[in-house]
């Protein structure tokens, strides 16, 4: 059978375990029931190797080719969790937990692994080894890290390494990639000030903390307008400043967080220099006790030039030339599969998911016409990776 109807007899099945996994949405390292209907469905469709527990809530499978060479090792990797977002949509199978929901597609990555993975178990038309990881914790916390902390990269011998995800507003068998620099590093600031409270009659008694505060704030843009070649892309955006609660206090302390967003591990640096020193310069001038916490989060998703180039052309040869856009400029969100690209070669493309509402929105849906197109992807991926030998 050729291999179009073969993945288009799966959908159905796929479909039902993407809604059921839509229904029951988990957080973070909480994936346990998701990564057990994921262990288990890889062992029923006799996947060669299930083991659970890698970075904590973690699955890996394995299926070998029949091929008699060694062969390489190729990883592909999927999200498991949901995000602390109520849903707002009135689908039959919407999310049954308030407060949870699979509000960017995880859900629908998942799905198409498994379909993938179902796909390659069952035909096996390749020479190597075909791992597929089902990974926790992408939305902030890390569990690509974990994954490798736990030998993920060693352990099965991983040669090189793909990521996927749906992207809303690009048509449904549409992709994008980019070599380079795809997504950027996000790291984290959270700054303490502590002045001297008092009477908000008598400002010349205290020393506000909300003037210091407010002129920092200011300051901190300039790292982008005054220090950064315009030419390099950095974001520095202050996204929490917390002080006081009465009309007639001035308070002791103001709290700051911020989110600060780079391409480069020169900006890098460079905006975690200057926050330090505009942060020092500045709390010193207006007599400030200060904590100053810059805490690198997701590093640079940088894809890698030749495996960039190779998912062109496998996506060009399964849906034909046209379908993939290698112009896509970079986007400022952050991704933990970048800490996989640090440990191996590999790419991370981008999957259309048609006229949807934008990824963490409420009303945000993956859209189950993608299932066939990204299991086709992967399978492809791997058909053209491990080829056969005579």
């Amino acid at each position: 059978m050729p291999k179009a109807e073969v993945i288009a007899a799966l959908a159905p099945e796929i479909t039902a375990i993407r809604r059921d996994l839509h229904r029951h949405p988990e957080l973070m390292y909480d994936v346990h029931r998701t990564a057990g209907i994921v262990a288990q469905k890889l062992t029923e469709w006799g996947v060669d190797e299930v083991v659970t527990g890698i970075g904590r809530t973690g699955v890996v499978g394995v299926i070998k080719g029949k091929g008699q060479g060694a062969g390489k090792v190729i990883a592909m990797r999927a999200d498991m969790d949901a995000l602390p977002i109520h849903e707002e949509t009135n689908l039959e199978h919407r999310s049954t937990i308030p407060g949870k929901m699979h509000a960017c597609g995880h859900d629908g990555h998942t799905a198409m692994l498994l379909g993938a993975a179902k796909y390659l178990a069952e035909t096996r038309d390749f020479d190597g080894t075909a791992v597929v990881v089902f990974q926790p914790a992408e939305e902030g916390g890390a569990g690509a890290k974990a994954m490798i902390d736990d030998g993920l990269m060693s352990r099965f011998g991983v040669h090189e390494v793909y990521g996927m995800h749906n992207k809303p507003g690009l048509p449904i068998g549409q992709f994008d990639v980019r070599k380079g620099p795809t997504m950027a590093a996000a790291d984290r600031l959270h700054i303490k000030i502590e002045g001297k409270g008092g009477h908000a009659a008598a400002p010349h008694r205290v020393n506000d903390p909300i003037v210091a505060a407010c002129q920092l704030v200011t300051a901190l843009q300039t790292i982008s307008s005054r220090n950064a070649d315009p030419l390099d892309s950095i974001v520095v955006s202050v996204t929490a400043l917390n002080a006081g609660e009465a009309f007639n206090v001035i308070p002791q302390t103001v709290e700051i967080k911020g989110s600060i967003r780079t391409l480069t591990p020169e900006m890098r640096d460079l905006a975690e220099k200057r926050v330090t020193e505009i942060t020092e310069g500045l709390m010193t001038a207006f007599g400030m006790t200060y904590s100053c916490e810059y805490h690198r989060g997701y590093p640079v998703t940088f894809n890698h030039a030749a495996q960039a180039e190779f998912v062109v052309g496998t996506i060009d040869a399964a849906f034909g030339e046209g379908k993939v856009d290698t112009s896509v400029p970079p986007t400022m969100g952050s991704e933990d599969f970048s800490y996989m690209l640090e440990e191996r070669p590999g790419a991370f493309i981008n999957i259309g998911n048609g006229d949807s509402a934008g990824l963490h929105h409420p009303a945000y849906e993956f859209n189950d016409e993608v299932i066939p197109v990204g299991v086709t992807y992967w399978a492809n991926l791997i058909e053209t990776a491990l080829p056969r030998q005579a």
